[in-house]
């Protein structure tokens, strides 16, 4: 049994804490003592500390299963950052450099080494595993081996053999997202024997939630990005790779520059925008649902949904890529009701048998976006954890309640205008087309079409476009319009509709809420939140950007934002008080302490 104060000074030495986060150091202590383990850790958890600090502290390897390239890439960047031996063999690598690691596996240069499952398979590279030692095997992302997960990769499924080659080895599984479902099938899965079993609060503090209705369009999320301040990074999520390209352009014609990120660009040009990304050199990226699994990019302050999420558990993934570094960070989805009827669509074209679970998948995430209760209450319950609180005060409905309003009158309007068109033509249009009727406008498709001269044209005249697609959207959510995706979302009426406006039935609403509204965020946990001197931290940031070019790693794994806050709030003079920031280690004090305390002096002498 090793004694706390020496994995408190392992933790210290080799990653710069003074303390273990919560459950990492009972999860590190049944690591070491040989257990099987599953371990399930929020995002920005410290799940990857659980497995590396017993690699330090112990002989032999510590094989990692990772399911990206990157991933392995930028854990191993910190590792060596920090002092820790470690590297990964994956297909990108040339021969020579591929030969030079080998090399150092067979000598047991190494504490750590990442693999992609495949890798697994390769005809001779268990007899190297059972040649080099293996101390443990670790499953990082482990929910990807269950069907039940919202991110299943059958490569995965490689691994279980794993097991019956290496029966006296302890296997070990993480993930930062997972029911109990699918829990249960990783142990299963897995093989796993009496596992110390490990379920953190799914709970991210530091983040905020929002859903914005009724203002899903490139205008308002470029008008939302604009309040952000300008050195913020953040991921733009879309539900097609068409999308996650104009998204990108319109963003770039905008000043904020922004790339795509999706898989059907060529891996060379894909791999050197993610790492425009990770190294700072671009702000934005525009990203199917792939981008951003497990990359440990420390300044995401925002991720933005701009298309529905296929699930509650993806989202719940998605959100967690921002603020891991503990800083506050914002989480929002531009909502329209159209967009569902665009994935109903998706789900229609899955196989039979997968629709059921597609369709419940995507009926819950619209719950979520209509719910008018707190939205973290919501998001813990779905993963079977109660939230203590009736009110968290970080989401959009804590933070500003939406009232509901007597839209009678104009839902009366707008039902009679979707009617007059179909009557008229005897074929139904899309929304923009009978918003732009309501408010009288003057396009090319009227005057062709002689809607100019139905009786309601022009009666919306006294709102403007927004209020009427924000009506549109809690019209369609009470279920009084409908969208048909497969005919170019051509908005009807229900039969519920039509018995509304035959009856004059009395129709309530709620508010709309602005992509730029105002409502603080709630404030994150007060060691990262106390005030910091913002010219400092701007000087430290530049130096950390100019290290991280020299050494080709992406800045945040020379010191993340939390720790430059810190230099900037503590001013340290000395390596005695630079050392004592939580997340500076000895391999850092003595790689880069210097330059640190040089740049703090020197911006003292200048102020």
């Amino acid at each position: 049994m090793v004694e706390a104060a020496t994995l408190r000074e392992a933790l210290e030495r080799w990653f710069g804490f003074p303390s273990f986060r919560p459950s990492q150091e009972a999860i590190v202590r049944d690591v070491l003592d040989g257990r099987d383990v599953f371990a399930l850790l929020p995002t920005g958890g410290g799940k990857s500390l659980c497995y590396q600090l017993p690699a330090v502290l112990t002989d032999g390897l510590t094989v990692v299963v990772s399911p990206l390239i990157a991933l392995m890439k930028d854990q191993v960047d910190a590792l060596d950052t920090a002092g820790i031996p470690a590297t990964s063999l994956n297909s990108s690598l040339e021969y020579s450099d591929l030969r030079r690691r080998l090399d150092g596996l067979e000598r047991g240069a190494y504490r750590l080494l990442y693999v992609a499952p495949e890798r697994l398979t390769l005809p001779g590279f268990v007899d190297d595993l059972e040649r080099w030692g293996i101390a443990r095997v670790v499953v990082d992302e482990a929910h990807c081996i269950s069907e039940w997960g919202h991110d299943f990769r059958p490569e995965y499924r490689r691994i279980a053999p794993l097991r019956d080659r290496f029966p006296d080895v302890p296997f070990c599984a993480f993930t930062a997202t997972a029911t109990a479902r699918v829990r249960d099938d990783v142990v299963a899965q897995l093989g796993l024997r009496r596992p110390a079993v490990h379920v953190a609060s799914f709970d991210r503090p530091n983040l905020t939630y929002r859903v914005m209705h009724g203002t899903r369009g490139i205008d308002e999320l470029v008008r939302w990005l604009r309040t952000r301040p300008d050195d913020d990074a953040g991921i733009v999520y879309a539900g097609s790779r068409a999308n996650t390209e104009k998204l990108a352009d319109a963003l770039s014609a905008a000043g904020i520059p922004a790339v795509a990120y999706h898989a059907g660009l060529d891996p060379a040009l894909r791999s050197k925008r993610q790492e425009a990304f990770i190294r700072d050199d671009v702000r934005v990226v525009c990203a199917t649902i792939a981008f951003g699994m497990g990359i440990d990019k420390s300044n995401v302050r925002f991720v933005v949904h701009y298309d529905v999420p296929r699930s509650l558990e993806g989202y719940y993934q998605e959100t967690g890529r921002a603020g891991r570094d503990g800083l506050p960070a914002e989480c929002a989805w531009f909502f329209a009701y159209g967009d569902v009827a665009r994935a109903e669509r998706f789900v229609d074209e899955k196989p039979e048998s997968e629709r059921p679970a597609a369709r419940a998948q995507l009926e819950r995430i619209v719950r979520y976006a209509y719910s008018n209760g707190c939205r973290r209450r919501e998001l813990l319950g779905y993963f079977g954890e109660e939230y203590p609180l009736e009110r968290c005060g970080a989401c959009d409905n804590c933070l500003q309640p939406r009232a509901s309003f007597d839209a009678t009158v104009d839902a009366q309007k707008l039902l009679s205008c979707v009617y007059r068109i179909r009557e008229a033509h005897g074929y139904g249009v899309g929304i923009a087309h009978v918003v732009d009727v309501l408010v009288g406008a003057k396009t090319e498709k009227i005057e062709r079409w002689y809607h100019d001269r139905l009786s309601t044209y022009g009666i919306g005249k006294d709102r403007d476009r927004r209020a009427w697609r924000h009506l549109a959207d809690e019209l369609m959510r009470l279920g009084l319009l409908a969208q048909d995706a497969a005919r170019h979302n051509v908005v009807t009426l229900t039969a519920a509709g039509r018995r509304a406006l035959a009856e004059r039935t009395a129709i309530e609403v709620r508010e709309a809420v602005a992509a730029v509204a105002g409502g603080k965020a709630r404030r994150a946990p007060a060691a990262v939140d106390e005030e910091y001197d913002r010219e400092m931290f701007a000087v430290l940031r530049a130096l950390r950007r100019e290290i991280a070019e020299e050494r080709d790693v992406p800045p945040y794994v020379v010191f993340s934002d939390a720790v430059l806050r810190a230099m900037a709030r503590e001013h340290p003079r000395t390596p005695a008080q630079l050392r004592a920031i939580s997340g500076v280690g000895e391999k850092k004090l003595a790689d880069f302490g210097a330059r640190f305390l040089a740049a703090i002096a020197e911006s003292h002498v200048r102020d």
